[in-house]
């Protein structure tokens, strides 16, 4: 991966050698004059920040389970078990705290696509999820993989922390400015497309099933701050407050 990163970058640079290059205050100039009018704060409490990620990803056809932390090996056997799933592909850096007994995991040793597509499904964990658009982000980091991973199998089981959910798209890319040069996969449900005949078809571009393990930890809600002010804030509430009578549910 390192090298396809160092491709990339040496493509750019030969791309920017040969256009010309406008003064750095003119384009410092005409960056100030774009206009940002919209939505950078979230306008919801952090229940309703959960709840409008989980009714998203419903309607998407993914299924949504809860859990506490120390319940996450339980609520992934439950999910696996409702899918009738055996063979599942992690990414290096799994905690093994999440693996249950009884199933058979494969660490995803740079496996070829074939040897992917043999296997059940994969598992992963997140980078952040954006509530407004049902999507979760996934990047090249332990616990998270490849691209290649969570692409070829026909099932995902993501786990999400609450606290790695984030309401809008321009929370979502201020988090992510620190991991830039990462390999990024946004995803908003289960892979489906549709032909100029709407005819709609599951699993062309990644995993026809989509399972979300939202794991109820602390939640903490981050939005942009005013211009004169710092740029991120958070507050933190209990999420047993949020879903007193949801643990491991369905």
């Amino acid at each position: 991966m390192p090298e396809r990163t160092e491709a990339r970058a040496q493509i750019l640079e030969r791309i920017r050698a040969a256009k010309p290059q406008a003064p750095p205050s003119d384009a410092a100039a005409a960056w100030e004059k774009i206009r940002r009018e919209y939505k950078v704060a979230p306008d919801l409490p952090p229940a309703e920040i959960l709840h409008l990620l989980e009714d998203r990803l419903r309607d998407y056809d993914a299924q949504v389970f809860h859990c506490v932390p120390a319940e996450i090996a339980g609520a992934i056997a439950r999910a696996l078990q409702q899918r009738d799933k055996q063979n599942i592909v992690i990414a290096a850096g799994t905690p093994n705290e999440w693996l249950p007994p009884d199933f058979h995991f494969v660490e995803d040793s740079n496996l070829d696509a074939h040897a992917l597509d043999q296997l059940d499904g994969v598992l992963t964990g997140a980078t952040l999820a954006i509530a407004d658009t049902g999507t979760i982000v996934l990047q090249n980091v332990p616990g998270q993989g490849r691209r290649a991973s969570t692409l070829m199998p026909d099932y995902h089981l993501c786990v999400l922390f609450a606290s790695q959910v984030l309401q809008s798209v321009p929370q979502a890319m201020r988090m992510l400015e620190q991991t830039a040069t990462l390999p990024t996969t946004f995803f908003s449900g289960p892979s489906a497309t549709a032909d100029i005949e709407m005819t709609r078809i599951k699993g062309v571009h990644g995993p026809r099933f989509l399972d979300v393990i939202l794991v109820q930890d602390i939640v903490q809600v981050r939005w942009m701050a005013s211009d004169d002010s710092p740029p991120m804030k958070s507050i933190s509430v209990s999420i047993g407050s949020l879903f007193p009578n949801e643990c491991c549910s369905g």
